[in-house]
C-alpha cells in the first residue's frame, strides 16, 4: 500500500510517501517539504498567531493535495512540540481539522522518543545491542535507550535547535556572553536526566538523527548525501568541539556556505552544535553513527506492525 506521514515539525511541514507492507522496509517514493519554522512564530505568551496559523493550515492543504495526487490510500497525520507547546493548541488543531480535513494527532516527547527509537532499531537490527539514541528537532531534544523495541527510559527535553536561537542567541553573529549563557543553560537541562539513563548502564552503540545532526556530521567530513543511505556517518565529539567555537565566530550566511548546511537551517546550527555537544560530553560519548531513520519511519512502521 501507498502511505503518507505528514510531519509538523516545528522547522520543517514535511510530507513523505512510502509504498510499504508488513515485513518489508518503507521504499519512499515522493518527498514534500515546507520549512515553516513554527517554533519561532510563537508569540510572546506562547500562542501561534493568527499569521502562523494561516500559513500552517496552507501548507497543510498543499500537503494532503500532493498525497492525493501520489495516490495515497492513507495519511498518518502528527505534530511535535512547536504545536504541542502552543498555548492555543486546540485552536490551531480545530483550525487545521476545519479547513484541511486532517486530524493532526499531537505526539507527546515521550512518544516521539519512543517512536524515533523503534526506527533506529529497525535500521541497525538486534546486533547493535543496547542503544542510546540522540534526537534533536526544532523544539526539542529527545534521548531514549533500551535493547529491545521499546526503549528502557524515553525523555523530551526543551532544547530544540530553533527554540534555543529563538531564545538565546538574538546576534547573527551572536554575543559570545549569550552563547556561553545557552551553554551552561543546556547542559544543566540535560544533566538533570543524565541519572536517569546511567542505571541502565553503557550502551553498546549510539545513534543520532535528525537534520541538526547530519549537518554537524557533514561538516566534520561525513560523506554527502548523494553517496547514499548506507555509507557509515559519524561524529565525534573531538571533532564538534573544535567546530562549535568556529560556528560561534560565523554569521548564518557564513555558516550556509558549508558543505551541507541548508540556508534555512544555518541560522540553528549553533545551538543544535551546542546541544550535541552537551548531550555527547554528559552522557560520555566519544562517538556516534547517524541513522537516516528517524520519527516519520517510526510512525510508518508503527502502522504497519498494526496492519491485519
Amino acid at each position: 500500500m501507498r502511505l503518507g506521514v505528514l510531519d509538523v515539525g516545528s522547522n520543517t511541514i514535511h510530507l513523505l510517501v512510502v509504498d510499504a507492507h508488513p515485513g518489508a522496509r518503507p521504499l519512499p517514493a515522493h518527498s514534500h517539504k515546507v520549512e515553516l519554522r513554527l517554533a519561532e512564530l510563537l508569540d510572546p505568551e506562547g500562542a501561534i498567531g493568527p499569521e502562523g496559523i494561516d500559513k500552517l493550515t496552507g501548507v497543510i492543504a498543499g500537503a494532503v493535495q500532493a498525497a492525493e495526487d501520489k495516490g495515497c490510500e492513507d495519511v498518518l497525520p502528527f505534530a511535535t512540540s512547536a504545536v504541542r507547546e502552543a498555548t492555543n493548541a486546540d485552536e490551531v488543531l480545530a483550525r487545521v481539522r476545519e479547513e484541511t480535513g486532517i486530524d493532526l494527532q499531537v505526539l507527546s516527547g515521550a512518544d516521539e522518543a519512543r517512536l524515533t527509537f523503534l526506527a533506529v532499531r529497525r535500521w541497525f537490527g538486534w546486533s547493535a545491542g543496547k542503544l542510546l539514541v540522540l534526537d534533536i528537532g526544532g523544539g526539542s531534544l529527545e534521548i531514549a535507550y533500551g535493547i529491545d523495541e521499546e526503549p528502557d527510559c524515553a525523555v523530551s527535553l526543551p532544547l530544540g535547535a530553533g527554540r534555543l536561537t529563538a531564545g538565546w542567541l538574538p546576534g547573527d553573529p551572536p554575543d559570545p556572553a549569550d552563547v556561553r549563557a545557552l551553554r551552561r543553560h543546556v547542559r544543566a537541562q540535560i544533566a538533570r536526566s543524565v541519572g536517569e539513563f546511567s542505571r541502565f548502564g553503557a550502551p553498546d552503540h549510539v545513534v543520532a538523527t535528525s537534520k541538526t545532526f547530519k549537518q554537524l556530521a557533514r561538516i566534520a567530513g561525513a560523506a554527502r548525501s548523494a553517496e547514499g543511505l548506507y555509507v557509515q556517518r559519524e561524529l565525534t565529539r573531538k571533532s564538534l568541539e573544535e567546530w562549535v567555537p568556529r560556528l560561534a565566530a560565523m554569521s548564518a550566511a557564513e555558516r550556509a556556505g558549508l558543505p551541507g548546511v541548508s540556508e534555512g537551517r544555518a541560522g540553528q546550527l549553533l545551538a543544535g552544535a551546542l546541544v550535541a555537544e552537551g548531550a555527547m560530553d554528559l552522557f560520555g560519548v566519544d562517538e556516534l553513527e547517524i541513522c537516516p531513520w528517524a520519527l516519520r519511519e517510526g510512525v510508518i512502521l508503527r502502522r504497519l506492525d498494526h496492519l491485519p
